[in-house]
């Protein structure tokens, strides 16, 4: 049997797709059972969004990550510099989950955080020069994690020894 090219192309957004929302579940699998509890009871400035916001937030980047991922893989194929980097911030994405969550670390935290901001700057200048609108998908990702590196930082401050 041999795949069309339409096949093909949704073969590819799907395998995408699941890496993206395989990293959220990864994730998702430290952050959920900390919530109620460990979280909640954290010292927070006034502008912390409220929990509910994060899930929608979360899932329409996923989605957009997907997306811009899916349209560089149609011009390069899965072995690609740009994937491999989209690759290491989506497991730099999973694993601040862990630190932060998983650990109740938030300065360990913050630090990944960093690393991943610097990975996701580095994906979208990669995805930009294979597709603008790869580039562009990303940068509401972008926004957000400086928004959660402020967050994470002023948590850690708050709660710090």
């Amino acid at each position: 049997m041999t795949l069309t090219s339409s096949t093909y192309s949704w073969f590819g957004f799907i395998v995408l797709l699941i890496m993206c929302f395989a990293a959220a579940g990864v994730g998702s699998v430290a952050t959920y059972p900390k919530i109620e509890n460990w979280y909640a009871s954290l010292a927070k400035p006034s502008w912390t969004p409220p929990d509910w916001i994060f899930g929608p937030v979360w899932s329409i980047l996923y989605l957009s990550m997907a997306i811009a991922a899916w349209l560089v893989w149609r011009q390069s194929g899965f072995v690609s510099i740009p994937l491999a980097i989209f690759v290491v911030q989506l497991i730099l994405n999973a694993a601040w989950s862990w630190l932060f969550f998983g650990l109740q670390n938030p300065g360990i935290a913050f630090i990944e955080i960093l690393f991943l901001w610097t990975a996701i700057a580095a994906t979208i200048m990669m995805f930009w020069q294979m597709s603008a609108l790869a580039g562009l998908l990303l940068v509401p990702y972008l926004c957000w994690v400086t928004f959660a590196c402020f967050l994470n930082f002023a948590i850690w401050r708050m709660n710090a020894g």
